[in-house]
């Protein structure tokens, strides 16, 4: 298990959409939780999405819930997270955590989470 790593980041218009990618090596496997939050500025990290590798189970907060979709490749190792009709207020830094408890998805308190990336920016712009 390895410190995850973002990628996909960058500047879109409001309505549109990007694609972020977490290499998450060592977290694909069962019993894991691998999840995104966000950081915008002046704000505290808050959680976006979460995968528990049981029964690939899916979590979303509701601010995103019916425009982000949270996705796995188990053979490349890589948890997707598919933004679309993006809003001015998604803008933030993006965070891939991961997590060798599964029980921990859903539950958006980044203490539970060990594992963090190094962040994506994501600029939603008018």
């Amino acid at each position: 298990q390895g410190k995850p790593v973002e990628s996909g980041g960058g500047s879109v218009q409001a309505g549109g959409s990007l694609r972020l990618s977490c290499k998450a090596s060592g977290f694909t496997g069962s019993g894991n939780c691998v999840a995104w939050f966000r950081q915008a500025p002046g704000k505290q990290r808050e959680g976006v999405a979460g995968f528990s590798t049981n029964a690939g189970d899916t979590y979303y907060s509701n601010p995103v819930k019916g425009r982000f979709t949270i996705s796995q490749d188990v053979s490349q190792e890589l948890v997707y997270l598919q933004m679309n009709s993006l809003e001015l207020e998604d803008t933030a830094i993006y965070y891939c955590a991961a997590e060798p408890r599964s029980w921990v998805c859903g539950t958006w308190i980044t203490s539970r989470f060990r594992y963090w990336g190094q962040g994506t920016q994501v600029t939603v712009t008018s």
